[in-house]
């Protein structure tokens, strides 16, 4: 392979298989599409309940693995039977997940039980570490998708409606969330704080902010200070799009080369139609827009 397919991926890359832990959703599906357009050779461990049917389907049986969340031992055994050199988490699970409908083997009980707090950074955390244990090396998840994050400035149309003063402002409460480890954005409004995201996820938190019937919402979405990039990274979809719409935000703040937009180009026609205006922050800075 002459040149890396994404400047995400370690120096050393090489054309081993990569294993694509799957969770919901069509971010896994786009993953998936860009490693095969890559020539590299895929395998799939998909979750009951929660991988798209239709992405199980596009790979032949040897080359993927079905579990149950929580089947974390079974997980680990099925990247090494499909001889992966590399693991992708891409994805989410249902957040109720870790409440009902966990089936933890012994493996994961015993991480379970050692970890003092129990979140997002944690449990996956812990997972990359036995899964790098196996000798398999777990990759930034915004490899392959280059071309796919938010960038500088403008994104859309014509100028900023809001005061960048307010953008500013919700940057600030996003980026102290995140480090809290709360949730990884927020809705302002003019200096007041409207919503955070905690364990309910974007859309609720979207929603929750749309019933105060005002103008002038600003959603911003960022990543922790010390983000580990191999999960937890934040998506931006066309879902995401339409609860704005619906909720009455129409400017979305989006942290550069962090927050990934799913099929960006066009999520930004989209937005473009439906008046929403997206921009882009880096280093927890905005610019003069």
């Amino acid at each position: 392979m002459a040149a890396k397919p994404s400047i995400y991926l370690p120096d050393d890359f090489e054309a081993r298989p990569i294993g694509l832990i799957a969770g919901k959703g069509h971010y896994p599906a786009i993953i998936a599409e860009r490693i095969r357009q890559a020539g590299l050779p895929l395998r799939l461990i998909s979750f009951y309940g929660e991988t798209s049917e239709e992405l199980g389907a596009s790979l032949p049986p040897e080359h993927q693995r079905q579990v149950k969340v929580g089947q974390l031992g079974k997980l680990l055994k099925s990247l090494k039977q499909m001889k992966c050199g590399y693991a992708l988490m891409a994805g989410q699970l249902t957040p109720k997940r870790l409440f009902h409908g966990l089936h933890p083997d012994l493996k994961a009980l015993k991480i379970l039980n050692s970890l003092k707090l129990v979140n997002a950074e944690t449990v996956f955390g812990a997972i990359a570490t036995e899964i790098s244990a196996l000798g398999i090396e777990v990759l930034d998840a915004r490899s392959f998708l280059d071309d796919q994050l938010a960038s500088e400035g403008m994104m859309t149309l014509g100028r900023l409606k809001v005061r960048g003063d307010d953008v500013r402002h919700g940057i600030r409460i996003a980026k102290g969330i995140s480090d809290l480890d709360i949730g990884q954005g927020c809705v302002v409004r003019k200096g007041t704080v409207l919503a955070v995201e905690a364990y309910e996820g974007t859309d609720r938190m979207l929603e929750r902010a749309g019933t105060f019937k005002t103008d002038g919402l600003i959603f911003v979405k960022t990543v922790k200070r010390n983000q580990d990039y191999r999960f937890d990274v934040p998506v931006f979809g066309e879902r995401t799009l339409d609860v704005m719409h619906q909720s009455g935000i129409r400017t979305a703040a989006l942290e550069v080369e962090r927050v990934i937009m799913l099929e960006k180009e066009r999520l930004l026609a989209k937005a473009k139609k439906l008046k929403i205006e997206l921009v882009g922050f880096s280093d927890g800075q905005m610019g003069h827009y």
